[in-house]
């Protein structure tokens, strides 16, 4: 029997409740890709790695998943990966695609070429039981005809997802989709329901140098693109590259961000996506996972 007062117990239980964050945690298997691509790690074993890391939701890469699909096929490599999460208790959240096409090519043919490309994952995420499929559109031509690309092969393929209950979402991630401005026009030109952004907390340089630098004046301020796009997302991505003696991100001011986040009204699934080089991709991960956490208890 206890022996703490009633007046203890019931300030433990206010405490307990009170650092219960207002998001829910998935992992971005970006994360963790090297050890994938070096076969360090099974590709099938995501879900209950993430698990065992204290996840909740997992988010998968498509093109991690390339030679498993030419090898066993595409039915194959998604029942499998659905089992896992099953077997896991873990969620999954969306899917990551990469690879198959542009869906902003100001080319009609490309364009439509890169939408029928992209449906079998729009399949795939209903078959998994995730929310969102995330694409790009980075833009290879003028500022004008990215936007009407955009806006063209965004509305064809979020027709085709619509029934399905899929969401189109699109990150922040190069080129034209790296200022929060203009995406946000798009996705508001689109207006579909099912239709709308994952902001990223890096990846805000519209335009690199040979060396992958960011070119100067070509650098979207992050804070003002994920507030400017944070009430259209269905999904939030917290990226890491580096972290001090005190456990913060060296590029990034997790507690800003997050009160960005929590501003908007979001509630849903944030997802760590460690890039950094200097810790082990565990130990990013994991850095990333307590910072976001630690930056959660302390917003108003």
């Amino acid at each position: 029997m206890s022996n703490e007062k009633p007046e203890q117990l019931q300030s433990d239980v206010i405490e307990s409740v009170q650092k219960v964050p207002f998001f829910k945690l998935s992992l971005a298997q970006w994360s963790l890709h090297r050890s994938f691509r070096k076969k360090e790690k099974d590709l099938f074993q995501f879900a209950p790695i993430a698990k065992e890391m204290g996840f909740e939701g997992v988010e998968y890469v498509s093109m991690l998943y390339l030679k498993e699909i030419k090898k066993l096929g595409f039915d194959k490599v998604i029942d499998s990966l659905n089992a896992m999460s099953e077997l896991s208790g873990v969620r999954n959240v969306l899917i990551m695609v990469d690879e198959e096409g542009d869906l902003a090519s100001p080319d009609e043919a490309d364009r439509n070429e890169a939408v029928e490309n992209h449906k079998k994952w729009v399949d795939a995420g209903q078959r998994l039981g995730c929310h969102s499929i995330r694409v790009n559109l980075r833009g290879s031509s003028g500022a004008k005809e990215w936007e009407e690309a955009s806006v063209a092969g965004l509305s064809r393929l979020a027709g085709y997802a619509a029934d399905k209950h899929i969401n189109i979402i699109v990150e922040n991630h190069g080129g034209f989709s790296s200022n929060a401005a203009m995406l946000v026009e798009v996705i508001q030109e689109v207006h579909l329901p099912n239709v709308g952004v994952l902001p990223d907390f890096g990846n805000f340089c519209m335009e690199k140098n040979e060396d992958n630098t960011c070119a100067g004046g070509k650098d979207y301020n992050r804070y003002k693109g994920v507030e400017e796009m944070m009430p259209m997302a269905k999904g939030v991505s917290a990226k890491s590259y580096d972290f001090d003696e005190k456990g913060n991100e060296t590029k990034i001011d997790y507690y800003k961000m997050l009160q960005i986040v929590k501003n908007s009204g979001y509630s849903s699934y944030i997802g760590v996506e460690y890039e950094g080089d200097r810790l082990s991709e565990e130990e990013g991960t994991l850095a990333t996972k307590a910072l976001l956490l630690n930056a959660a208890e302390s917003l108003k």
